[in-house]
C-alpha cells in the first residue's frame, strides 16, 4: 500500500513555470511505475507523463518539450517540471501509482492516487 500526496500547484501567468511534487509513503515507492495525470473541469482525466520502475519515460504529444517527469526513489517522490504553460494546461493534476505493470496511459492501470493539486494558468 502506498500513499501519494501532492503538492506544488498554484496560479502562474502564461509562459511561466511550476514544480509539482507528489510525495510518497511506504518502502517500496521504487517498485511502482508512476505517472501524472490531469483533469480539466468538464472533461475525462488525461495521461500526461509516465515514468516506469525501469526508468523509462513517456509523454503525453501536448507536453513533450515542456514537462519532465522524474522521481527520486531515496526520498519516495515524484516530480513534474511544467515550463512554458499555457491556459489550456489548467486542470486539477494527479499523481498515480501502478503496482503491476499496465499501459502506462491508461488510469485504469494505477491503483494508488493523490488528492490533486490544482494548477491555473492565467492568459
Amino acid at each position: 500500500q502506498v500513499q501519494l500526496v501532492e503538492s506544488g500547484g498554484g496560479l502562474v501567468q502564461a509562459g511561466g513555470s511550476l514544480r509539482l511534487s507528489c510525495a510518497a509513503s511506504g518502502r517500496t515507492f521504487s517498485s511502482y511505475n508512476v505517472g501524472w495525470f490531469r483533469q480539466a473541469p468538464g472533461k475525462e482525466r488525461e495521461f500526461v507523463a509516465a515514468i516506469r520502475r525501469s526508468g523509462g519515460l513517456y509523454y503525453a504529444d501536448f507536453v513533450k518539450g515542456r514537462f519532465t517527469i522524474s522521481r527520486d526513489n531515496a526520498k519516495n517522490t515524484l516530480y513534474l517540471q511544467m515550463s512554458s504553460l499555457k491556459p489550456e494546461d489548467t486542470a486539477l493534476y494527479y499523481c498515480a501509482a501502478d503496482p503491476y505493470s499496465g499501459t502506462y496511459y491508461r488510469p485504469d492501470s494505477y491503483v494508488h492516487w493523490g488528492q490533486g493539486t490544482q494548477v491555473t494558468v492565467s492568459s
